[in-house]
């Protein structure tokens, strides 16, 4: 699904026009990512948990030319699925 495609199921479900659920589909984005980049989890009841994992430095390889390198230490964002999200896909 993109992003196009949860605005206008938002704009549908909530009767809003499609400016209107852009606004809050962003805003919402927005505030996910504002809050993770000051390091703090994002726990959204019955959906599920957006948390920092960091990543140590180590040694990489440039795949086109085999050359070692060195990559840096740093954060990637994990998803944790709430338990009912879980249960739902597997059936």
């Amino acid at each position: 699904m993109l992003k196009v495609e949860i605005i206008e199921k938002v704009a549908k479900e909530v009767r809003l026009t499609r400016k209107a659920a852009k606004e809050a589909v962003d805003a919402t984005f927005n505030t996910i990512e504002d809050t993770l980049q000051k390091g703090e989890k994002v726990v959204i009841s019955g959906f599920g948990t957006f948390i920092l994992r960091g990543r140590k430095a180590r040694t990489g390889r440039n795949p086109k030319t085999g050359q070692s390198l060195q990559l840096p230490q740093m954060n990637t964002v994990g998803f944790i699925a709430a338990k009912s999200i879980k249960k739902s896909v597997r059936k």
